[in-house]
């Protein structure tokens, strides 16, 4: 009794002595520095005020400005089909999955159950002793314990990185809210755009018609010669041509839109009424300042979080310049059924260590690896701010001159229209050739497709400038994350426990410095 007294109180010794050492290696967390976000000061082209109107839920769900009702439903018919968002919701559930895993480290790795019966036959001839023939049956079973101490923080950096890889996978599958909500926003005012582009041409194409069959009528009761007839025709021709090319570019964008859906392509009733004209949305003011939006994208937390988790990978491959240090212990009993063979039984427990001491600079090389990996994605992050401040700055100004040039156009086309009265009036009365009322009819035609084309460029221009904000996303319950069908697919494939079911954790929406965490504690 004092033996097992003494030897517990040594492992006991041992295991507290190890632990009060213990020690996590490799850098914390640090937040990459963008020195040049804090004076960035921009107005956005007086865009940036202080607004009433608008609300936190406008740049969430800032489609609804459109008031469209075709609009809103393609978009939530995209998010509960699109392959795009379901796979970025599967990456949440692995990350989720990879986090259990490094979680378990911290407790014994080995807990194995082992357990062996054997028959046994042996047979002795010749010689000088007498022929033998023995058999019999052999049993054990026994229970190995291994526990590798975390003395150097190996795990616990394992479990800091699987942690942040997990928060970024959220940050991803927002990110992709954010572009699947622009790209269909997108597409859908394309493909509007479009229809009335060839309204306007088969609208075009009528009146140029008409001129057409006029100037017929009159070169066949010889008032005029064949010039005027050809050039009529010439221009009508022209106009029709436009069509075609428009019906294959609708016919794209309308398959864009399909594969977005989840869908074949086909036709999509949702687009199935009439367009009458594109929508007119209220200036935008921005209600925070652009440098702290452009910190809120989803694409840059991700990038962020993908940084926390490189840099604790550092940490784990410190780790192998040091000894492992682990607890084992082992029962065992076998016998057998000779009876006069005794049963027996075991207990082995105690600390051990081992060390590579020599790994030829493998283990130094991989720190450096893992640094060097660290380093690129701190560049990466810096590279993805510029460009989110870049999107920023090119959407708006997109919005604030396209609605500039806008208003010019719409003076523009009615100048046209009238213009075009007074072509075919002085052109019946005598006053001037066919020549005025071609040249009436091409500028109405090029500047009511201008005007058109612009209003499209405008709210394309809104829609970047949504998304370059980061608009779009809300956060994700676990049981939207993927379709039912699918979460009962997988849950009969395999056990996923509760991880299809638990909440996800609404953790902050960036990493935290090791110095403010200390601070905060």
């Amino acid at each position: 009794m004092i033996s097992w007294m003494r030897l517990n109180s040594a492992i006991l010794l041992f295991v507290g002595i190890a632990l009060s050492g213990c020690t996590t290696l490799g850098p914390d967390y640090q937040e990459p520095k963008v020195d040049w976000l804090d004076e960035w000061q921009t107005a956005l082209y007086g865009q940036v005020g202080k607004p009433e109107a608008q609300s936190e839920n406008d740049l969430r769900f800032w489609w609804t400005l459109f008031d469209d009702p075709a609009l809103n439903q393609l978009i939530e018919l995209a998010r509960q089909e699109n392959p795009s968002l379901r796979i970025a919701g599967l990456r949440i559930l692995e990350s989720r999955a990879q986090l259990g895993i490094a979680g378990s480290t911290l407790y014994p790795q080995v807990q194995q159950l082992v357990g062996a019966v054997d028959y046994v036959n042996t047979k002795q001839r010749g010689g000088d002793l007498p022929s033998d023939n023995q058999s019999f049956g052999s049993y054990q079973a026994g229970f190995n314990l291994g526990w590798e101490l975390d003395f150097w923080g190996r795990f616990r950096r394992g479990i800091e990185s699987a942690d942040a890889a997990f928060f970024a996978s959220i940050a991803d599958q927002q990110d992709v809210q954010v572009l699947l909500t622009a790209q269909i926003a997108d597409l859908y005012y394309a493909h509007r755009t479009i229809e009335l582009q060839i309204k306007i041409a088969r609208e075009n194409a009528a009146i140029q018609k008409r001129s057409y069959e006029i100037t017929e009528r009159i070169f066949k009761s010889g008032e005029q010669g064949e010039l005027d007839l050809q050039q009529a025709r010439t221009q009508y021709l022209s106009t029709l041509s436009t069509i075609p090319d428009l019906q294959i570019t609708l016919t794209q964008i309308r398959n864009a839109l399909n594969t977005l859906l989840g869908r074949p392509p086909g036709e999509i009733s949702e687009l199935a009424a009439d367009t009458e004209k594109l929508p007119s949305v209220d200036p935008l003011v921005i209600r925070d300042i652009p440098a702290k939006l452009v910190l809120r994208r989803p694409d840059i937390r991700a990038a962020v979080w993908q940084v926390a988790a490189q840099s604790a990978q550092i940490g784990i491959a410190e780790a192998d310049f040091y000894p492992t240090i682990s607890l084992a212990g082992s029962i065992g009993w076998s016998g057998n059924s000779l009876s006069a063979s005794p049963t027996t039984g075991g207990l082995t427990i105690g600390p051990g260590v081992s060390w590579n001491i020599f790994d030829y600079g493998r283990i130094g090389n991989n720190v450096r690896v893992q640094d060097a990996r660290l380093q690129q994605l701190i560049e990466q992050y810096q590279s993805e701010v510029l460009q989110a401040a870049r999107e920023i700055d090119d959407a708006s100004v997109s919005v604030v001159k396209t609605a500039e040039q806008q208003l010019v156009l719409d003076e523009s086309v009615q100048s046209a229209h009238r213009s075009l009265e007074l072509a075919n009036a002085r052109y019946r009365e005598g006053y001037s050739d066919f020549q005025r009322v071609l040249d009436a009819q091409r500028t109405l035609f090029s500047q009511a497709e201008r005007q058109l084309n612009t209003q499209g460029s405008h709210i394309s221009a809104i829609i970047a400038l949504y998304k370059a904000l980061g608009g779009g996303w809300t956060a994700t319950p676990i049981e939207q994350l993927i379709p039912e069908k699918l979460a009962s697919s997988m849950q009969e494939r395999s056990d996923w426990s509760n991880l299809l079911t638990e909440p996800l954790p609404t953790g902050p929406a960036r990493p935290i410095p090791a110095s403010e965490a200390t601070r905060n504690e």
